[in-house]
């Protein structure tokens, strides 16, 4: 079973990453022993943010990966992979694929982060994750039946199917084309992951000219 370990920070922060050649392997990357099928369209660089909404460094992500994703070319496809470490982590991913499923992800994402981490509410029990969708214009009924229905349970599943393929022990890490992954330990801080990993996104569309 994988651990629920938050990854601690390292602390330092690596400034003045602006080329792949600035980048050493093993120290601010991690490359996976065997690569993870993406799940993006033809010619697309896919980058993955594994995260849970209890997560304090999660959020605190936030806001560095949002500014960033504001940024991205066409050829770069963001995939949100919510963690499944068992109990609150398994039940936040059951609200991320419940959410996406009713249409009302997108909206809701940044606001269940902040009403976790800044009013304390934990949205694990059922009628008060329904009462939170309800905000979102979803009945509290479609939410209870989103959240117990199969489709999103067995996407649950898969979730954790691919955390292991991707050999994530803890969050938040951004995995890059399904090859290379960021986490704060190796970046140095919070603020350098998303640097580094649009570092790996040019490094791949260079790749592929070759």
């Amino acid at each position: 079973m994988l651990k629920p370990l938050i990854f601690v920070l390292a602390g330092l922060a690596l400034p003045g990453l602006a080329t792949a050649q600035n980048l050493v392997e093993g120290e601010h990357y991690e490359v996976l022993p065997e690569p993870v099928e993406t799940q993006v369209g033809e010619g697309q660089i896919e980058v993955t943010e594994a995260f849970w909404f209890g997560c304090p460094h999660c959020y605190n992500l936030q806001e560095h990966v949002t500014s960033w994703y504001e940024t991205l070319d066409d050829d770069v496809s963001v995939v949100h992979l919510p963690a499944t470490m068992g109990g609150d982590w398994n039940r936040h991913a059951q609200v991320f694929y419940a959410a996406e499923a009713l249409g009302i992800e997108d909206a809701l994402h940044a606001d269940l982060f902040h009403a976790i981490h800044e009013q304390g509410r934990r949205l694990t029990g059922e009628d008060e994750i329904a009462e939170f969708f309800s905000d979102y214009g979803v009945s509290e009924e479609e939410a209870r039946q989103a959240l117990s229905s199969f489709a999103v349970k067995s996407q649950v599943n898969q979730a954790n199917a691919r955390m292991r393929a991707m050999r994530l022990m803890g969050v938040p890490a951004l995995m890059v084309d399904g090859r290379y992954l960021v986490t704060p330990s190796s970046a140095g801080s919070l603020a350098n992951m998303p640097q580094i990993a649009a570092t790996l996104v040019e490094k791949i569309r260079e790749e592929r000219k070759e």
